[in-house]
């Protein structure tokens, strides 16, 4: 009497009885060279468009609205910026001084969401298009 083998069901795996050209989700185009349009519509891709633009807006608006309020009050309330604060130091002085720390924060807080948030993602795209040879 002949005992049954358990039959072990193995998927058609390139290489292993079929003809099929292995597939790869890199996204790169038949001479070798990174597919970008497809790369542009690829769900990594914009995700890193949405992490850029979360920041970028509202940082953007919020410092264009600051700096116009600033011109504006130095354009037509006069009176207002040259309100002193302590010796020659008045409120157009304070608001200008104020103006280049809020350009250097918004550089520190852009630097750090980048290096956390964007430069993760960044790896992801980039993966995408890089062949084993340009890791090497």
């Amino acid at each position: 009497m002949t005992k049954a083998l358990p039959s072990v069901s193995r998927p058609a795996t390139p290489g292993f009885a079929t003809f099929e050209e292995p597939a790869h989700s890199l996204l790169i185009d038949g001479d070798g060279e990174p597919d970008f349009g497809a790369l542009q519509t690829s769900e990594d891709f914009l995700a890193l468009k949405r992490r850029v633009k979360r920041f970028i807006l509202p940082a953007t608006l919020l410092f264009l609205a600051w700096y116009v309020t600033f011109v504006l009050l130095s354009a037509y309330a006069a009176d207002f910026m040259s309100t002193p604060l302590f010796g020659t130091v008045n409120v157009g002085l304070t608001m200008g001084f104020l103006q280049i720390v809020t350009t250097i924060i918004i550089t520190m807080a852009y630097a750090r969401y980048s290096k956390r948030k964007l430069d993760p993602q960044v790896d992801k795209v980039r993966a995408l298009v890089e062949t084993d040879e340009e890791l090497a």
